[in-house]
């Protein structure tokens, strides 16, 4: 997947400057794509230049001027074709998890510690994802919104996203466990 099709589904939330989709890109689809504020406005020029998207100006007195972005019908479209490919199966490619597979001849603290991180990661972004969510569900239950939203897309992958970090959490506190009964160290 393009970094281009994750603008695309961002920006069906309305207008949004390249600031505005870089921090929303962090609370509304990081949950299954990150990318970084260069790689985001370098995707913008050339999304805009090749029609996708159309940028307005805005003039600003007391900041700089920004330019907000929104969804051409052949960015609509270009979304529709997206959607409708088959998706390739994903695969994992995690660091970590090539460090504690070779822990036994590496350094176990280490790698412990990098666990520990993990896991504190994740719990911070499920604290971020129900946030989020209860901005979603706003007082709703979660089988109102999802039969009476305008889009459950969102809900939907966020709910992925929480449960991808949940099953990090479980993860790294079984390894925690593990390593605590081997070697006697706690966290």
């Amino acid at each position: 997947m393009a970094l281009r099709n994750a603008v695309l589904a961002a920006l069906l939330d309305g207008e949004a400057s390249g600031y505005d989709l870089a921090k929303g890109f962090d609370a509304s689809v990081a949950n299954f794509w990150m990318a970084t504020p260069q790689q985001l406005y370098r995707e913008l020029d050339r999304m805009e230049s090749d029609g996708l998207i159309e940028a307005r100006l805005v003039q600003q007195v007391r900041r700089p001027n920004k330019r907000l972005f929104s969804l051409t019908e052949a960015g609509r479209q270009a979304l529709r074709d997206f959607t409708a490919e088959l998706p390739r199966p994903t695969a994992i490619r995690d660091e970590l998890m090539v460090k504690v597979h070779a822990m036994d001849e590496g350094d176990p603290d280490a790698v412990r510690a990098a666990i520990t991180e993990r896991l504190e990661w994740a719990r911070a972004k499920l604290a971020r994802y129900d946030r989020l969510r209860d901005r979603l569900l706003d007082g709703r239950t979660e089988q109102e919104h999802l039969a009476h939203a305008e889009r459950v897309g969102p809900y939907l992958t966020l709910m992925r996203g929480r449960a991808f970090e949940q099953e990090n959490v479980t993860w790294a506190e079984q390894a925690l466990h593990v390593l605590e009964q081997r070697t006697g160290v706690s966290r």
